[in-house]
Order: structure tokens, then C-alpha cells, then sequence
């Protein structure tokens, strides 16, 4: 990624940015995430503008007319805080102060309100667009169309070893190689976060297989999805997409998964106890098989656990001998290449905390609402299962990078989905009813899944 600290918006970025805003303040507000989620997947961050040290991107400038739509339209409305808006808060407010007390800079200052507002405005914004289940199929649907052009730009980068997007600048033109192969980046511009767009895409389309929808439309879309993983060539996604397979294959278990997660936690803690080396030491196995740095991220775990005394407080403003892949652009900072040291390090235990428990609230969630829903509609059950595939999905991501660009649009999505679920289906404490979902004969009738 090469982002560039002076303002940078060509003509075609332009077009794409005013088209976009306007469209947000125009379209009905069922249509209004499509624009935000074109911006997000087809311009750069070196479409950006400076101003007296803000730095504001195009995604920005269209969480900025968003949130005046919500005004003007009077769509801003009161709503209920789920337990994951209120973690995600709470963990926002907690990265603002401890970076702040951390660094004591004006700059960090402007840093943390920017990363601030990014989040909050994101999310909240997905919060109040979407009022019922119809609005998150929908978003999924636009996605899958969205994401076949990019899986024919990443397979054209993967070719000829140049990246179309060079064009907005913040990647480059010519795509470094690894091993001898192209590691496709299209607008993202690192090929791990490339890929982990895909990887986690790939299960919310596939969810739309059991609703009203053009089949072929699924089809391309997972296929597509499939394929940006595949040429991101990046061991972490490919991992995760395989563990998102196994998370589906837990379907027929969804009753059971409280025993599922203690005997994961147990055979963790066993393998533990008897390996030689830590259990977080088998990333580096998988690297083995899969490729990658896998046991940089090994070592990267157990500087931060041998570093503790370092980071915990407030978190750390010297990390470089903690590794050997020290940053460049910040000598000072090893690469944080796992997205909960990452949290450790920029404040600390509280607010590492609190990002666990946004994720724990959102799991939590899923496997409420579909017990809320068992007995209607196994199509929308499904469809919850594979929101939670997903997160699971971007979690596994978590242990071999730490997020930024686009990617974290992604992720605030998801979660704000999520959340807006406990609202459209609101009994997520009721009753759970005797009737027993057979897999995969549930499935033999479409008709049957509506």
C-alpha cells in the first residue's frame, strides 16, 4: 500500500465520488449502502484530500453525506443498543483515550478521531439503513455482483503482473512478486487484506443459495469470491476459507456448539499442555502447508506474551525489538501482523478486552437469533449461520494480520448486521421449539425455504 500524505484525486475518482454522494442523498434508502459499498471496493486510499493534517478519504467524504441524508430524510431514528453497539463504543471511546495517553501528540490526536470517526460513522450509518432482514440480502446480493469484476481485475493483475487500480494511486502499478508469483491486490493494495475481502465474502454469498434469488447470480458470486482468494496467493485467507468450510459442515451441531467450543477449548488446552513448543505454535505448521510467514506470527505472539509488562498498562510506543520485521515507514514499531497483539499494543488489556467482547456479543447474538427463528423460515436460519461463518472468517484472518482500508468497512458491516438481526428478529431469548431441522433434506425443495 502506498499512501501518499499529500491530496491526490484524479479526474475519474472525482466522477466516482461526486456520482456516489449524490446517489446517497437520491436513491430510496434500500439502495443507499450500494454506493457505499462501490466506493469501498473500486477506489483506493490514494483518492484522498488533506486538509490542515486530516486526511480525508473517499469513504469518508461518504460517511459524511450519509450521515446528512440520515438527517435530512429524518432516518436517523432512536435506537434500541444491542450489547455489540454498546461493546463497540465503549471500545472506541477506550482507543481514543489510551492512544491519546499513550502518545500525547497532536497528532495522535487527529489519528485517534479520525480512526474514531471512521468506525462509528460506518457502522452507525449501516445501523440505521437497515430495518429489516429484505435489507441485508439485499446488500449481500449487490456484493456478489460487485465482487465479479474485481475477481476479473485480480485475475488480469495475477497475469500480466499490473494492477489496474494504479490508476487512483495508493497501489502500485507493477505488483511486487513472492516466490516467483503475483500476489493480486486490486484496490485493497496488500494481497493478504485482497484476499481476506474474498475469503469473507465468499460465505455471506453463499448464504443467498437458500433464498428467492438467481442461483446463477450465487453461483458467480462465490465463484468470484473464490477466485480473489486463490490470486491474493496468501496463506492466512486460504486457511480462513477452509476453516469457513468446516464452520458450515457445523450446521447439523448448531444445537450442540456449547459442547463444540469446551471441546475445542480443551483439546487447545491439551495440545498445549503436551506439545513441546506453545499450541499457537501449529500457525506455524500450517504455514508448512499452505505457505506464508507463519511462524513470524508465531514469534510476533510470543514477544507480545514475553513483552507483556511492556504494553499492558496503555499499551506501547516501542515495539522494534520485539522481531526482525520492523516497519519501515515507523522503525520504531515491528510488523503487527495479528490484529490482537495489534489492539494490545495501540491501548492495552482494555481495550484488547473490549474488542473480544464486541466479537463474543456478536457470536452471542447470531446463535440467539436463529434460535428466535427456528420453526420459520430455515432459509433466514441459514443465512444467520452464515453471518456467522463469516465472522469467523475474518477472526481466523485476525491471527495473520491486522486490518486497515477497505477491509475494515467490511468488517463494521458484518458486525452492524449482526446487531441490527437482534432488532428484526427480537425474541432472541424465546422459546425453543421441539421441531428438528434435518441436513441436507431441509434443502431438497426451494419452495419450502420461504
Amino acid at each position: 500500500m502506498i499512501v501518499s500524505d499529500e491530496t491526490n484525486v484524479n479526474l475519474l475518482g472525482l466522477d466516482l465520488i461526486l456520482s456516489m454522494c449524490i446517489l446517497l442523498l437520491l436513491v430510496p434508502r434500500k439502495y443507499a449502502p450500494i454506493p457505499v459499498l462501490i466506493l469501498t471496493c473500486f477506489v483506493t486510499l490514494g483518492q484522498r484530500i488533506i486538509v490542515a493534517g486530516a486526511d480525508f478519504t473517499m469513504v469518508r467524504i461518504l460517511v459524511l453525506f450519509g450521515w446528512t441524508r440520515l438527517t435530512l430524510r429524518g432516518e436517523i431514528h432512536r435506537l434500541k443498543l444491542t450489547a455489540i453497539d454498546k461493546a463497540l463504543i465503549c471500545w472506541v471511546i477506550a482507543s481514543v483515550v489510551t492512544y491519546n495517553i499513550l502518545w500525547q501528540t497532536s497528532g495522535a490526536f487527529i489519528n485517534s478521531m479520525g480512526k474514531a470517526y471512521n468506525v462509528v460513522g460506518i457502522y452507525f450509518l449501516f445501523r440505521y439503513l437497515i430495518n429489516d432482514f429484505d435489507d441485508i440480502i439485499r446488500i449481500i446480493k449487490w456484493l456478489a455482483i460487485i465482487v465479479v469484476p474485481l475477481a476479473l481485475a485480480a485475475s488480469v493483475e495475477s497475469a500480466t503482473g499490473r494492477n489496474v487500480f494504479a490508476y487512483f494511486g495508493g497501489v502500485a502499478e507493477f505488483t511486487p512478486l513472492r516466490d516467483g508469483k503475483v500476489r493480486s491486490t486490486f484496490s485493497f493494495g496488500d494481497a493478504i487484506l485482497a484476499g481476506t475481502f474474498g475469503t469473507t465474502l465468499m460465505p455471506l454469498i453463499f448464504g443467498l443459495w437458500f433464498q428467492k434469488i438467481s442461483r446463477k447470480l450465487v453461483l458467480c458470486g462465490v465463484v468470484a469470491s473464490t477466485i480473489i482468494t486463490i490470486m491474493a496467493r496468501s496463506s492466512g485467507p486460504v486457511v480462513a476459507y477452509c476453516i469457513e468450510i468446516i464452520a458450515f459442515m457445523m450446521w447439523p451441531f448448531r444445537k450442540k456448539m456449547r459442547a463444540v467450543r469446551w471441546g475445542f477449548l480443551a483439546c487447545a488446552l491439551a495440545l498445549h499442555m503436551f506439545m513441546k513448543a506453545p499450541v499457537w505454535a501449529l500457525i506455524g505448521r500450517l504455514s508448512e502447508v499452505f505457505g506464508g510467514h507463519g511462524y513470524d506470527r508465531v514469534e510476533l505472539i510470543d514477544a507480545a506474551i514475553s513483552h507483556f509488562g511492556e504494553w499492558w498498562l496503555f499499551g506501547a510506543t516501542y515495539t522494534a525489538h520485539w522481531g526482525p520485521t520492523v516497519l519501515v515507514s515507523t522503525p520504531n514499531m515491528v510488523d503487527m501482523t495479528n490484529q490482537f497483539v495489534y489492539e494490545g499494543v495501540e491501548g492495552g488489556l482494555l481495550r484488547l478486552f473490549l474488542f473480544i467482547a464486541m466479537i463474543a456479543y456478536s457470536f452471542r447474538a447470531i446463535g440467539r437469533t436463529i434460535r428466535a427463528v427456528e420453526g420459520q423460515s430455515v432459509a433466514t436460519q441459514i443465512y444467520l449461520w452464515s453471518m456467522g461463518v463469516a465472522l469467523i472468517g475474518h477472526v481466523t484472518s485476525f491471527i495473520s494480520v491486522s486490518y486497515f482500508s477497505q477491509i475494515e468497512v467490511l468488517f463494521d458491516m458484518l458486525l452492524a448486521m449482526i446487531s441490527a438481526c437482534e432488532g428484526i428478529f427480537p425474541n432472541t431469548a424465546g422459546i425453543l421449539l421441539n421441531k428438528t431441522l434435518s441436513w441436507p433434506g431441509t434443502f431438497a425443495s426451494r419452495n419450502d425455504l420461504s
